[in-house]
């Protein structure tokens, strides 16, 4: 019997493996290494890992972690940084186990606190959180509405922002999945050949995918990359990192949107300046 979105835990009790992952991972981790060290604690079979949300490029479990991460947040136990990279406090280290309902509790009371204007969402995998913003549906909803060929150059115009020469979009028949190349040169030194996929896709890719693009790269590109509004399996990752494989770099819909953001490529950020003067400072002098 194929797993559903029953079978994936709520996100409330997601919270302490959440906390045991961290500490598995020494203390800090990304998204993804932190939905798989959690899937491995709770020994979750893949089908259910890999449970696509329907939303954003997310799987279920992912889309769960990342609503008790939030919580966790808020209860003071965890933290991230820009990079969003996800570390536990001097509280959450000293944490074995939370109190799910306590948490909750605890959380909602804060929320309730801040909410000035407008109610926000404070329960249920059902609601985008603060890590699932509304920018960022909206934006890969505009990518998988492209031309194929205009994702394409897209693809290519990102690249070239990310600091690649030579960007090209080949659109070859035959080329077996490779829609482009180019060479990313590291310290003006050494350079990498470069091959790149792109897939306008809702869904999770799976490893005949990465395979599939594997087999055309072999022999044409020292390094493979593979682009998708989408999101990839466990056993997709776990193929584009395989032994004595040539290595190819898997880019979800998460990271892509994130990466369109900060290159500012058709996605604007609004900044406010706050000023304040210490008048006690000039009284210093």
């Amino acid at each position: 019997m194929m797993a559903s979105k029953d079978d994936v835990p709520t996100f409330d009790r997601l919270f302490n493996p959440t906390l045991a992952a961290l500490r598995n991972l020494g203390g800090s981790a990304s998204n993804q290494e932190l939905v798989d060290e959690i899937a491995n604690l709770l020994q979750l079979p893949e089908d259910a890992v890999d449970i696509d949300h329907g939303r954003g490029g997310y799987t279920e479990l992912g889309y769960r972690a990342a609503w008790a991460r939030t919580y966790l947040k808020n209860f003071g136990l965890i933290l991230n940084s820009e990079r969003g990279i996800w570390a536990l406090t001097p509280t959450g280290a000293k944490t074995e186990k939370v109190d799910p309902r306590k948490v909750v509790r605890e959380v909602q009371r804060i929320q309730r606190e801040r909410r000035e204007e407008e109610p926000e969402p404070v329960e249920g995998a059902d609601q985008p959180t603060a890590e699932q913003a509304d920018w960022q549906d909206e934006l890969l909803e505009a990518l998988l509405g492209m031309p194929p060929d205009a994702f394409e150059r897209l693809c290519q115009r990102l690249l070239r922002e990310s600091g690649f020469i030579e960007v090209e979009v080949t659109r070859r028949s035959g080329d077996g999945g490779i829609d482009g190349h180019g060479i990313m040169r590291l310290g003006g030194l050494i350079s990498f050949n470069v091959a790149f996929q792109s897939k306008r896709y809702k869904g999770n890719c799976g490893p005949d995918i990465v395979r599939d693009f594997r087999g055309a790269m072999i022999g044409r590109a020292d390094k493979g990359l593979i682009i998708t509004t989408g999101g990839f399996t466990r056993e997709a990752r776990r193929e584009a990192t395989r032994d004595g494989a040539p290595p190819i770099d898997l880019i979800d819909g998460e990271l892509l949107a994130g990466k369109l953001k900060e290159l500012r490529l058709g996605v604007s950020v609004e900044q406010i300046e706050a000023v304040s003067v210490h008048k006690e400072w000039f009284d210093g002098l």
